[in-house]
């Protein structure tokens, strides 16, 4: 059975959300609280996290996914009503996967969820290995490392350097790269690409061979 935590101060969208998830036979933890969440996520150990901006307490959900990436790769969906661009960005950087605003329906959350689940587990096509200087990427095993050190990266970061290795030596448009990486039926725009991509390049280093195509996108070695 897989499980999710769900970050929401407002009852009754939590027990919405949650009714759905368990009617999809997931095991289900609700939370208000910011610090109380972390708390609860690490107790948990879910497959997948929902989390407000707008929380009781003293941490927002900004505050949570920050903390929550220096241990923790799991999944990450900001469900808020705020709907501007800066916070948009904001999340991604901070290592969500994906970005609901409100009013939403109950529906497409379970759907993203599912395709974000689905492009972290999904399996690979040759080529499953490949080695850039010191960097060594594994799709198989989901492993990446730059000089032997592990890198953690969050589900939707994998995914999109899997689709990058995988296309190597391709100029990829952001088009290309958010069907591919994101799946046909994300709905966003393109800078989501760009901001992920400055994860990338922060988390693994100057050593992987990720160069801007001016005009197109972005290309891997």
């Amino acid at each position: 059975m897989q499980s999710i935590v769900i970050v929401e101060d407002e009852q009754d969208i939590a027990d919405l959300l949650a009714l759905y998830f368990r009617k999809e036979g997931w095991d289900v933890s609700l939370c208000d609280e910011g610090v109380r969440a972390l708390d609860v996520i690490r107790s948990r150990q879910p497959d997948f996290v929902i989390l407000d901006i707008g929380l009781r307490g003293e941490q927002d959900g900004f505050d949570v996914c920050r903390e929550l990436r220096t241990t923790s790769n799991v999944p990450v969906l900001f469900l808020t009503a705020r709907d501007d661009e800066i916070d948009r960005i904001l999340g991604l950087e901070l290592g969500a996967d994906d970005y609901v605003t409100k009013p939403f329906s109950p529906r497409e959350v379970v759907a993203r969820v599912k395709a974000i689940l689905r492009r972290g587990a999904g399996t690979t096509t040759t080529p499953t290995h490949a080695e850039f200087g010191p960097v060594s990427i594994d799709l198989a095993r989901h492993e990446v490392a730059n000089g032997g050190t592990a890198i953690t990266l969050a589900a939707q970061e994998f995914a999109l350097l899997a689709y990058l290795v995988e296309n190597r030596g391709i100029a990829l448009s952001r088009d290309q790269i958010l069907a591919g990486a994101w799946g046909p039926d994300w709905v966003g725009d393109t800078r989501t690409v760009d901001v992920h991509i400055r994860q990338l390049r922060r988390k693994v280093g100057e050593e992987l061979p990720l160069v801007t195509v001016r005009g197109t996108g972005y290309r891997l070695g």
